[in-house]
């Protein structure tokens, strides 16, 4: 395993002095946040409440589609939409570079975890959602990538098929599930026809935030081109009837604002194999970084694969199924 990463130059002395330049004086107090794509840190400042610094890994977005995602925030903030926007300096500027590390400033915010047995929360983040997206389809993003079969499954396939850390006896049964999968989802997609807009890409309970009685969105790092109902699925949990009703009481608060196009509902066991797909690919390209044998120990195992393999096969039965 290689011991280089690309945050091996983000010492404290780095974090602390790259806040400092942006006039603000540091306390030292350092807490580093659970992210492992990005490096997150909690920096104390004084007589201020602190602010969140983020330091995006190199070579992940390109400077375009990282300023497309504090654009599409700052939007959605002038249009009272609650969600958590990057710190401007007094230029109005949102993004720097520091080292070899483009970096930005977040407020500290806290709150409490969304209840998803809360009626009127969910039907709060429906609202929300509605809002967001109602927002989001006045325009596209221009450099932000396309969440598609292409790119999130077949090319996720092969970033996995090429990693070397697939085991030999497995490669041909990955390939041949896969395959199939992909093929599945390719047909439900190209049926359902659904238009890609601007959406949030990773919207599950944990990026949400409840606080003064209303859900405020955070981490809007991997937004994207993509339909709708990607917004919607990872906030689904419990049995077929306990999520009905939580759709339910979701499209209730989403369509005070705009409309759901039902027909998108077919997508959701599609896009859960895409994450499926994706997760894997993820850990096989991040492996080099030392963080992530430490936190995910159980990647580089037979187990792990053949449960990955099980795992897509059961998608696929729920895909033909449907």
């Amino acid at each position: 395993m290689s011991k280089n990463t690309p945050y091996q130059l983000l010492s404290p002395e780095t974090i602390l002095d790259s806040v400092d330049a942006r006039g603000l004086m540091t306390t030292g107090h350092l807490l580093a946040l659970n992210s492992y794509e990005n490096r997150v840190y909690m920096v104390g400042i004084e007589a201020h409440p602190g602010v969140v610094a983020k330091f995006y890994r190199p070579n992940r977005w390109t400077e375009a589609q990282i300023r497309e995602e504090h654009e599409f925030l700052f939007e959605l903030a002038d249009e009272d939409i609650p969600v958590v926007a990057p710190w401007k300096d007094e230029a109005g500027e949102s993004l720097w570079r520091y080292k070899d590390f483009f970096m930005c400033l977040f407020p500290k915010r806290s709150g409490h975890p969304l209840e998803l047995d809360n009626n009127r929360h969910l039907e709060q983040i429906g609202s929300l959602l509605g809002r967001l997206h109602a927002y989001g389809s006045a325009k596209p993003f221009e450099h932000r990538i396309k969440l598609t079969p292409t790119e999130f499954g077949w090319n996720a396939r092969d970033k996995v098929l090429a990693s070397g850390y697939l085991p030999f006896e497995l490669e041909s049964s990955y390939q041949t599930v896969t395959a199939h999968v992909l093929e599945a989802i390719d047909i439900i997609w190209n049926r359902v026809g659904a238009t890609n807009q601007r959406i949030h890409g990773d919207f599950h309970p944990g990026n949400i935030l409840y606080r003064d009685q209303q859900p405020w969105l955070v981490d809007f790092d991997d937004a994207v081109m993509g339909p709708r109902v990607q917004d919607l699925w990872m906030l689904f949990s419990g049995n077929a009837d306990q999520q009905q009703g939580q759709l339910n009481q979701i499209l209730k608060g989403y369509e005070q604002f705009t409309e759901f196009d039902d027909a998108e509902l077919q997508l959701v066991e599609c896009c859960r194999a895409l994450r499926i797909l994706n997760y894997a690919a993820w850990l096989s390209q991040r492996w080099d970084d030392p963080a992530f044998p430490k936190a995910f120990p159980w990647f580089d195992s037979p187990r792990f694969w053949s449960d990955h393999i099980l795992q897509l096969r059961e998608q696929l039965a729920t895909l033909t199924h449907n």
